[in-house]
């Protein structure tokens, strides 16, 4: 999504239980973003997968252009 201009307020970020996803997570918090909820997590007969909701609060957003 290098495309996008302005942050977006709520991003969802998706994949396999590592320390790629970790790592991802770590630099939107960076970024400002915060921990919205519990992650969820499900198998896919695999491997472990895991989701987490981060919200950009109201007075970070316009400050990331």
């Amino acid at each position: 999504m290098e495309h996008v201009k302005e942050r977006l307020r709520y991003r969802l970020i998706t994949g396999p239980d590592d320390g790629e996803f970790s790592a991802k997570v770590s630099a939107a918090i960076d970024e400002g973003y915060e921990l919205y909820g519990s992650p969820a997590i499900t198998h896919d007969g695999d491997r472990v997968l895991v989701a987490q909701a981060l919200l950009l609060p109201a007075y970070a957003a316009g400050r990331w252009k």
